[in-house]
C-alpha cells in the first residue's frame, strides 16, 4: 500500500500566548517535502496586533499541487490585503505554466515531449532554474539530477499512475538510459534548452517550489514588507522578524509515518529551510518498503538509515536542491559532503528503534545548538 501525504493547514491554539502552525505537503517528484511547523509567539493566530502600529496578516492557497502560506508584518494603518494576495497568486500561477509536469501545457512539459535536438525557447525563469539544477548536479556527482524523471515515474511516484510491484529490469534499465543530467543543455542569452537524446525529459519538481518561495518572498520586499514568511509545500524563507521583533520559528517533524510530532525548532531570521524524508511516500511489497527518492545511478529507491535531512540556505532554491541530493547520498556520504562544501544541514538518522540527530558545524553556528 502506497502513503501518500495530504494537503492540509491546521491551526490550534496551545495556549493563550503560543500559535502553532502546521503545514503539509503532497510528494514531489524526487523529494518529500516534510511536515513544517511555524511557531509564532502572538496572541492569537491570525491578524495579531501588537503595539500600536504593527499587525501580523496572513494568507493562503492552492499552487503547484501542494498549498502556500504567507505572513506578513505590516507597519501601515491599512493596506489592501486582497490585492498582495492577487500578485502573490499571479506570480505563483506564471511559475507553474513555466515548469509545472503535471500541465501538458507547461513550457517544460512541451520541451520535455520535443524531440529535436535544436535550442527550445522557454523563460528566463525556467533557464535560470535549469542551470541551478545543472550546477548542484555537477557539484553533487548527480545525486541531484533533474533528467530522473523517468525512474520516478516508473516506482509510481510522478504523474503517472501508482504500482504496487517493483518494476523489472529491463524496464528499469529503459529508465536508466534515459537519466542523466549532461544530455541536458541550458543557455540564458536567448533563454533556451537542448537535449541530446530526443526521450530525454525533465523534472524540476525538487527545487520549483524553492524557487518559488524565494521568488514571492522578493516580491513582498518590493511591495514593501521588509518582514515576512513565505512557505510552499514545506519549503520556507523568512524576511526580517516578526511583530514583536523576535526571530521566525521554524521547526522539523520528526521522522515518523504513523503520527505527527515536532522534532526540533530553530529560530530563521533572513534564511531559508527545506527538508527532505523518506517515510511519508512509499510502498511495501513482500517486507520490503520503497522510498519515493531514487538514486539517479541506479534508477532505484536509496536504501539507507538517514530519515530526513534539513538544509539551511541563503536562498530557498538552493535548501531544496541540497536536501534532495543530500537524502540521495545517505547519512555517511552526505554529511561528508556537507562538511567540504560548508553546508548547513540537520541530519536524522535511523538508529535501531531510535532518531539519532547530526548537524554540520555550519548548522551549529547558524543555529547556536
Amino acid at each position: 500500500m502506497k502513503h501518500r501525504l495530504e494537503e492540509r493547514v491546521l491551526c490550534q491554539s496551545f495556549y493563550s500566548n503560543l500559535c502553532l502552525i502546521c503545514v503539509s505537503s503532497v510528494a514531489t517528484v524526487s523529494s518529500l517535502r516534510l511536515l513544517v511547523f511555524f511557531v509564532a509567539i502572538l496572541p492569537g493566530c491570525f491578524g495579531a496586533e501588537v503595539g500600536s502600529r504593527k499587525k501580523l496578516h496572513d494568507f493562503s492557497g492552492a499552487t503547484m499541487g501542494t498549498r502556500y502560506s504567507v505572513r506578513v508584518v505590516a507597519d501601515r494603518v491599512s493596506f489592501d490585503l486582497t490585492a498582495v494576495q492577487k500578485k502573490v497568486g499571479r506570480r505563483l500561477g506564471e511559475i507553474n505554466r513555466q515548469m509545472s509536469t503535471y500541465d501538458a501545457k507547461s513550457e517544460l512539459s512541451r520541451f520535455n515531449h520535443y524531440e529535436g535536438k535544436d535550442w527550445f525557447a522557454v523563460s528566463d525563469d525556467t533557464a535560470r532554474v535549469v542551470e541551478f539544477a545543472l550546477q548542484v548536479a555537477a557539484d553533487s556527482g548527480g545525486a541531484f539530477d533533474p533528467t530522473v524523471g523517468p525512474a520516478v515515474n516508473l516506482w509510481g511516484f510522478g504523474p503517472e499512475k501508482d504500482r504496487e510491484l517493483p518494476p523489472a529490469e529491463a524496464e528499469l534499465a529503459e529508465a536508466l538510459a534515459r537519466v542523466g543530467y549532461a544530455k541536458l543543455m541550458v543557455r540564458r542569452d536567448p533563454p533556451a534548452l537542448r537535449k541530446s537524446q530526443p526521450d530525454l525529459a525533465v523534472d524540476l519538481s525538487a527545487i520549483a517550489k524553492g524557487f518559488a518561495v524565494d521568488e514571492i518572498s522578493k516580491l513582498l520586499e518590493e511591495l514593501g514588507f521588509a518582514n515576512s514568511m513565505v512557505e510552499i509545500g514545506g519549503e520556507v524563507r523568512t524576511r526580517g522578524n516578526k511583530a514583536e521583533g523576535s526571530p521566525w520559528r521554524i521547526g522539523v517533524e520528526k521522522p515518523d509515518s504513523g503520527g505527527r510530532s515536532l522534532q526540533k525548532v530553530y529560530p530563521l531570521n533572513d534564511r531559508a529551510l527545506a527538508t527532505s524524508g523518506d517515510y511519508r511516500n512509499f510502498f511495501e511489497r513482500d517486507g520490503v518498503r520503497y522510498s519515493h527518492t531514487i538514486d539517479p545511478a541506479t534508477a532505484r529507491p536509496v536504501q539507507h538509515k538517514l530519515a530526513t535531512v534539513s538544509v539551511l540556505a541563503d536562498s530557498c532554491m538552493k535548501a531544496d536542491a541540497l536536501a534532495t541530493a543530500l537524502l540521495v547520498m545517505g547519512d555517511a556520504a552526505g554529511y561528508d559532503w556537507c562538511v567540504e562544501h560548508k553546508v548547513a544541514a540537520l541530519f536524522l538518522i535511523r538508529e535501531d528503534a531510535s532518531i539519532v540527530e547530526r548537524t554540520t558545524p555550519r548548522f551549529e553556528e547558524l543555529t547556536g545548538k
